[in-house]
């Protein structure tokens, strides 16, 4: 005996019916063709998608962090003093110091070029054809750094790597953002801060090695250039990884619909919510984007450089002058006082060669560890208060570092090394992977691609500074170089809280409705941003906010109340 059917029942046509329904729903909704986007649908979905686009963006940011974490110990090896003398820090050669602070910070050099080039490349090529070419160009780079045999040799091979890393750090996160859902797009590119520490302290996820520990494995090899050349060749295991497996991977659904690839867009953005193209937040995702790039192109015509500096509804000179700040801050910290000397620091703080080798593997180890943190409050304690705690607590620490570097005795030197572990801590928390997350969700669509170039430009370039700055800053004004940090971190903490708007919690395209309301009323947008009120992108509220006509009108929806649907309303082109 067959129940009756419910009401729910009643009101849904057959599979095949709705299924005819759903397609005629996308044609007259997007002007679509179902079969267009069953072609370019992804073969991956859901999960499996997320995670190895993750794998694939936290490979690139396990290169960032691997060159930097590797010379750190390499520099002051016995085979690497042989084969280059000029970074031999000694009293006949005091300009050595300069030299050797030279040859660690001239990839940040590369970098940079690598960073402004995607200004132009980067929105032509696409996300994945950029991460590519930087992959290709630190291949490249690798092989030329692992033969050098001259000083000459070296630099130009580490500003010939840092070209490829400037590339890939400029776009990865960006890329990594566009390809993840709003509730997860914290945790998702935190673990790319993570996976920086990774390249510092680990050689590859699955396997139990570790750089720092390597290269006091290889310390030992005293008798060949094995020393440094081999932990130098095994990032190129991360660039066959990177360089492999992104041609695998869709493009962003951004980038397509911003090159009016709409369908292939839309079978993106179904693979990335795991849904049907006919689901209504499937649809609310394409329309918020379709509609970002409908409301700049109206509002600035075809794209160019000089957007960045534009204000009114879209804020750009504003957002962009955040995300460069933010960067700079990133280094300004003083993260690299330990990154790039952490062996040196730790010899003079009375360590052996071995022990203060074994301390610096121990640091990398616990800098790992505690990017978890981060990883997993970030979503639950917001952007602005992480970056207030990690920055406070760093600003702490370099002053009880100055205090005690001023004392100079046993007991001093013994808690500065634990004060250098509690460092890494709060900068893990606050800002190792808060900074990439925070660039890459603030700017609009149309000048995301460049803004990210410039405030990945900012960051490496000030990254050169630091590093150029703390050998010489050490050998003339020694422990008062961490007052410097110190004040440099409390300056940090009132720009974050007055000027930083918190981005968690919504889509990138939500980002545009705050900032625009922002210009509209007159009002701050950080306490825009904190309210919690905001119309949904794709919303008839958010439209009339942006000061765009869509061409669409509004009804209300007549699906039953147990379809997901956000805001209640659907969309159809009149």
């Amino acid at each position: 005996m067959s129940l009756p059917p419910t009401n729910q029942e009643k009101y849904w046509p057959s599979i095949a019916e709705k299924t005819d329904a759903d397609q005629e729903q996308i044609n007259q909704q997007f002007d679509l063709d179902p079969a267009d986007i069953a072609i370019h649908a992804p073969s991956l979905r859901g999960r499996k998608l997320t995670a190895a686009v993750t794998f694939v963006a936290g490979s690139g940011f396990i290169l960032f962090g691997y060159d930097q974490g590797v010379m750190s110990s390499l520099i002051t090896g016995n085979q690497f003093e042989a084969t280059f003398p000029e970074v031999v820090v000694e009293a006949s050669h005091p300009n050595h110091a300069t030299l050797q602070s030279f040859t660690i910070a001239i990839y940040e050099v590369g970098c940079l070029f690598g960073a402004l080039s995607n200004l132009w490349v980067g929105d032509k090529l696409g996300r994945r054809r950029t991460i590519a070419l930087g992959g290709s160009i630190m291949m490249i780079g690798a092989i030329l750094q692992t033969t050098a045999f001259s000083f000459a040799h070296l630099i130009f091979a580490r500003i010939f790597t840092g070209c490829g890393t400037g590339l890939i750090t400029s776009t990865v996160p960006t890329y990594h953002a566009e390809l993840s859902p709003s509730a997860k797009r914290g945790r998702m590119i935190m673990m790319e801060g993570t996976l920086i520490v990774a390249g510092v302290t680990i050689a590859y996820v699955r396997k139990p090695l570790f750089p720092f520990w390597i290269d006091l494995a290889l310390f030992f090899v005293n008798w060949s250039s094995a020393q440094w050349r081999v932990p130098i060749s095994l990032q190129f295991v991360f660039e066959i990884i990177v360089v492999a497996c992104i041609g695998f991977l869709p493009e962003s659904p951004r980038w397509l619909v911003k090159h009016g690839r709409n369908a292939e867009a839309m079978a993106v953005i179904s693979a990335m919510e795991d849904k049907p193209a006919s689901d209504p937040e499937v649809q609310r995702t394409y329309y918020g984007i379709r509609e970002a790039v409908a409301v700049e192109t109206s509002t600035t015509g075809q794209g160019s450089l000089r957007e960045l500096i534009t204000g009114g509804r879209s804020q750009n000179f504003r957002r962009t002058v955040i995300a460069v700040v933010c960067q700079m801050m990133h280094q300004l910290t003083g993260i690299n006082l330990v990154t790039y000397y952490a062996t040196i620091l730790f010899q003079r703080l009375g360590l052996s060669d071995v022990n203060a080798r074994i301390t610096t593997a121990a640091n990398g180890t616990e800098y790992f560890l505690a990017s978890f943190i981060a990883y997993y409050a970030i979503d639950y304690v917001g952007r602005r208060q992480l970056m207030l705690i990690g920055t406070i607590g760093q600003s702490i620490v370099m002053l009880l570092l100055a205090i005690l570097g001023y004392i100079n005795n046993g007991p001093a030197q013994i808690v500065s090394v634990v004060l250098l572990f509690g460092f890494n801590t709060f900068f893990a928390i606050g800002w190792l992977g808060m900074a990439w997350l925070y660039c890459a969700e603030l700017a609009g669509l149309r000048t995301r691609a460049q803004a990210n170039a410039l405030s990945t430009a900012s960051n490496w370039t000030f990254n050169f500074v630091v590093a150029m700055v703390i050998g010489p800053s050490f050998n003339n004004i020694s422990w008062r170089t961490y007052i410097v940090f110190a004040a440099l971190n409390a300056a940090i903490v009132p720009v974050v809280y007055f000027f930083f708007p918190e981005t968690g919690g919504r889509s990138l395209e939500d980002l545009d409705v705050v900032f625009a309301l922002a210009h509209t009323t007159g009002e701050d947008p950080v306490k825009v941003s904190l309210r919690k009120d905001i119309p949904l992108a794709g919303s008839r509220e958010a439209d009339e906010i942006l000061g765009v006509s869509t061409g669409v009108q509004y009804h209300q929806a007549t699906k039953p109340s147990t379809s997901f649907s956000l805001s209640s309303e659907t969309r159809t082109p009149v």
